[in-house]
This record gives structure tokens, sequence and C-alpha cells, in this order.
């Protein structure tokens, strides 16, 4: 099971992340809390390993904007948490996440517009498009059919409930972000017990 990290905005917290084994950064390009900018993501990216992927997180952008995020800080995959069309999503010469929050099955369905080799199921839409740390009802994904896309989990997750996400059927990755931080910051602590968490079920099963 791959772990990704979500909204990271300083060096060190990337850096310890990556010794903890985390697979995936997800920086934030869009109105959020977790905002970073370019020279910042620049100056984390240069110093990640080849290994890990760089996410850039994008709300509703332009084509302008992400190529201009893609060339000044070497972001390597493109999630989108807005709105956009599956044609838009295509027209991209990247890996592309599409996310999207769940509350019925309906939403699920939508998936199979896209044709994105990622998705990303989060919680329900609350300030922001993503991040808000809400779950959905995971009994959704049951006996749902993925058709062979690659699912990342999100919305909620934190070290104490992980392990359910993990025993989950055709989930690929987790996705952290308020469930690693302490009054609003990340916390070293918290992602390495979830990163632990993680890696240490997966032995298990």
């Amino acid at each position: 099971m791959k772990v990704k990290i979500c909204g990271l905005q300083n060096m060190e917290s990337a850096q310890y992340a990556v010794k903890q084994g985390v697979d995936a950064i997800g920086f934030v390009f869009a109105k959020s809390k977790r905002e970073i900018s370019l020279n910042s993501a620049k100056s984390i990216i240069s110093q990640l390993p080849k290994g890990i992927n760089k996410v850039g997180v994008f709300v509703n952008p332009s084509r302008e904007m992400i190529d201009e995020v893609v060339s000044k800080t070497g972001i390597n995959v493109i999630q989108l948490h807005g709105d956009e069309t599956p044609e838009f999503c295509a027209t991209l010469p990247y890996p592309v996440i599409k996310a999207f929050s769940i509350e019925s099955v309906k939403d699920l369905e939508r998936i199979h517009h896209y044709s994105c080799e990622y998705v990303l199921l989060d919680g329900p839409k609350g300030k922001y498009h993503g991040g808000n740390g809400i779950s959905f009802d995971w009994g959704l994904l049951t006996s749902f059919d993925f058709k062979n896309k690659k699912v990342i989990l999100a919305g909620g997750l934190n070290s104490e409930n992980v392990r359910s996400a993990i025993h989950l059927k055709n989930i690929d990755m987790v996705d952290v972000s308020s469930g690693v931080e302490t009054n609003g910051e990340k916390d070293l602590g918290k992602i390495k017990k979830f990163i632990a968490t993680v890696k240490s079920t997966e032995l298990i099963l």
C-alpha cells in the first residue's frame, strides 16, 4: 500500500516523510491554508529523491497555470480537485489524478467518464474542495467496479482508522493531510506513526 502526504510546506517535514517511507508528496497550488508558492515548492522538490512522486494539487486551473507550475517546480503528477471536465484532463501531457468528492454511488459512477489512470476519492466538500478531513461511507466501495483504475483513498484518514482503509478492496494508495497535523501544522510524530501503521499493516495482510 502506497502513502501520499498532501499539503507539505517546508523542507523539514518533506524530508522527514521521505525517510519514513512516503511514496508521494502533494503540494497545493490552490486557495487553501496549505497553499505553497512556486519558489518554496521548487526548493523542496529539488531536494527530494527521484523515486518520490511530486504531486501538484490544483482546483479548476488553466492549462497555462499547470504548465508554469510544472516547468518552474519539478512537479511530475497533476491532481485535479475541482470541476475539471474529462476533455480537459485528457489534453494534459502529464500523469493525472482526478479527485472526486464522494457522498453516494452516483458520485463514484462519474469516474468512468475520465480516462486518467488514477482517481482520488475524498469526503464531501467543505470550505475547500479537498483537505477538509471529512471521511465518507467506505461501504460504497465494496461492490463498485473501478474498471482497472487505481484508487487513492482520502478524507478523514489518520493513524487510528487507516488500518480499516487498507483492508478495503481495490485501494492502491492512502492520502493524508489534516490527519498528520497538530494545530494546522504537519506533525512529524504523526507522520511517522501514520506511515509506520500503513506499512506494518500491509506486511500482515
